[in-house]
């Protein structure tokens, strides 16, 4: 078995983590493949002494890979995506902060839950994806033109709201007075739009979000749309330039260039670990507090 690891940052809270992990794959011998830079800072924190394979940005993960194993909150699985791309490699995240969404072991009890990749007593879950593509052409959205939870456009050096004029497949449906807009997938429903109004979609559910950010327009709210709508967004304001992010990389973009986001032809799959499922997480962070029923 071979697994690919991932680590986005180190803080001291996750040095038992990292050791724990390791020892259980070394013990359990499988292959692990390390991304360069998390095993740099490994070697300099002297957290792992043994040579280890490496994978970067520019090294496609493949088929022969089990799954992709991230180290850290759901910022870093969204980073690990750009990882996996178009592989088909199962995504599965190892929380080391608070309780997210996406990183669905818990580091209380990572043995026991790794030992359900050991026995691939597990399933895994599609997630869509959004891409991305600009007029005039951007050199940002060249290569890692696609998002897991969002697409957010949002001003740019200025106090001043903009006006994002949006279209649903060519068809003018508002022009959005506002801080900026979201557009979301069903995974980053419970992200930024949550926290701007949206509603929280399953996983599973087959739409997308469109979510004003502080809307000068009063009567603008939170739309849920099929996911195999096109959506055009032109974006006007007082300053030069606007931003578009795409999870958490940034780019700037010039007034007035014409965006068109869709959903990719191929999708995330993460890992889904028995016990641990989407519903079960929230219950904890949202709904109820702490799980009763376990």
């Amino acid at each position: 078995m071979k697994i690919a690891i991932y680590g986005q940052y180190y803080q001291n809270s996750t040095e038992p983590i990292i050791k724990d992990i390791f020892s259980f794959f070394n013990t359990n011998n499988v292959e692990m493949v390390i991304e360069e830079n998390f095993l740099n800072m490994l070697y300099e924190k002297q957290l792992v002494k043994k040579e280890y394979k490496t994978f970067s940005p520019s090294t496609a993960l493949d088929n022969s890979f089990e799954m992709l194993i991230s180290i850290g909150g759901d910022g870093t699985i969204l980073r690990a995506a750009a990882f996996v791309r178009n592989s088909g490699v199962p995504l599965l995240g190892i929380n080391a902060g608070r309780l997210g969404f996406l990183a669905k072991v818990q580091k209380e009890n990572i043995e026991s839950l790794l030992q359900y990749v050991i026995d691939q007593n597990y399933t895994t879950s599609e997630r869509t994806l959004l891409g991305i593509t600009c007029e005039p052409f951007n050199e940002a959205f060249k290569e890692l033109n696609f998002a897991m939870n969002e697409v957010t456009v949002s001003r740019k050096d200025t106090t001043s709201m903009i006006t994002v004029e949006t279209y649903l497949n060519n068809e003018y449906l508002n022009s959005y007075w506002a801080d900026g807009l979201i557009i979301s997938t069903p995974t980053g429903s419970t992200g930024y739009s949550l926290s701007c109004g949206g509603p929280i979609l399953t996983p599973d559910v087959k739409s997308l979000v469109i979510t004003p950010i502080a809307p000068h327009n009063l009567t603008a709210r939170p739309l849920v749309i099929p996911d195999d709508t096109e959506i055009t967004l032109r974006v006007t304001g007082r300053e030069d330039q606007y931003l578009v992010s795409l999870d958490s990389r940034i780019s700037s973009v010039k007034n007035e260039s014409i965006l068109k986001i869709k959903k990719t032809d191929y999708k995330i799959k993460m890992v889904e670990i028995p016990g641990e499922t989407f519903l079960k997480t929230l219950r904890n962070k949202l709904l109820w507090g702490e799980d009763k029923r376990n």
